[in-house]
């Protein structure tokens, strides 16, 4: 009878070889032909869960393909530990958001490696560290002096509990994922990069990436480049006639070509001119209106 499988009795053996061996390190004059593999960097939460293992299982299977194959494939690690999740997880532990994180990343480091994926951990980052911040710091400073940041207002998700603006994924059924408080619409001041003066750049260099169709399609979408036009609306009296003491709604539309077709238009309630253009005997419902959708995200 052949003997069992067991893959713990042999295992760490050779996990323990390959680190000592420095087997997936690579210096930055290495002969071999250059590969890079970067998986998206975990956020230490604790041990490594299914996805983990699945995201990092598909890193790991290049890695290693391409380092048979001859490459020097570079594959750092790195942890996503800044930010208001460790901050609230400090919180509920009663310790401090550095101590409570170095310890969650030690957890899934050690997961990571027992798993059996391979990188250059010499080369981990953590995005709390003074160290790496810096670096994000300096980048934004040269995006501001070549004038591709600018700031404006903006509807965002406000947790009155946190502190802080959510993105439209951690908003479950109008309250804060993680407080459980109703979360806000509302108009604040925000930093912008001009990510669209590059659209067409990004969109042109797509054509020659060597990647499957849905992905490139994906990028397209996610660019949202578009063509159209802009142009105002007048806006009416209650008699219907356009108002000339009133500026004109500016509207865009990728079909202008249908407007002569126009009945009316919408206005998004978070529109700076919704008090502007409310008649008065309707401020109490649009306002009440307003309220109604400010806990909505998008």
């Amino acid at each position: 009878m052949a003997d069992p499988y067991v893959p713990q009795d042999f295992e760490s053996t050779w996990q323990q070889r390959w680190l000592d061996d420095g087997l997936y390190e690579i210096d930055n004059d290495d002969p071999r032909p250059s590969f890079y593999v970067l998986s998206m960097y975990p956020y230490p939460s604790g041990p490594a869960h299914i996805g983990h293992v699945r995201n990092y299982t598909f890193g790991d299977l290049l890695v290693r393909f391409r380092t048979m194959n001859g490459d020097g494939v570079l594959s750092p690690i790195g942890f996503d530990s800044f930010g208001l999740p460790a901050e609230n997880a400090a919180l509920k532990s009663g310790t401090h958001p550095r101590e409570h994180t170095d310890a969650n990343i030690e957890t899934l480091s050690a997961s990571l490696k027992r798993i059996g994926a391979v990188y250059d951990w010499r080369r981990m980052v953590k995005s709390h560290d003074p160290e790496y911040m810096r670096w994000t710091q300096w980048i934004f400073i040269k995006f501001y002096e070549a004038g591709l940041v600018f700031q404006q207002e903006s509807p965002v998700n406000w947790c009155p509990g946190c502190q802080t603006v959510l993105a439209n994924e951690q908003v479950i059924d109008g309250l804060c994922e993680r407080s459980d408080d109703p979360v806000e619409r509302r108009n604040m001041v925000q930093w912008f990069y001009k990510i669209t003066d590059y659209a067409q750049e990004l969109l042109d260099d797509l054509d020659a990436l060597d990647w499957p169709e849905r992905v490139k399609i994906m990028q397209r979408n996610w660019i949202g480049r578009s063509e159209g036009a802009e142009f105002g609306l007048p806006v009416a009296d209650a008699s219907g006639n356009a108002r000339t003491d009133v500026d004109p709604v500016m509207v865009y539309t990728t079909r202008p070509d249908t407007s002569f077709g126009m009945t009316f238009a919408v206005m998004s309630p978070e529109h700076p001119r919704v008090a502007e253009l409310t008649a008065p005997e309707q401020a109490d419902a649009v306002a009440a209106f307003v309220a109604a959708v400010a806990g909505r995200s998008e």
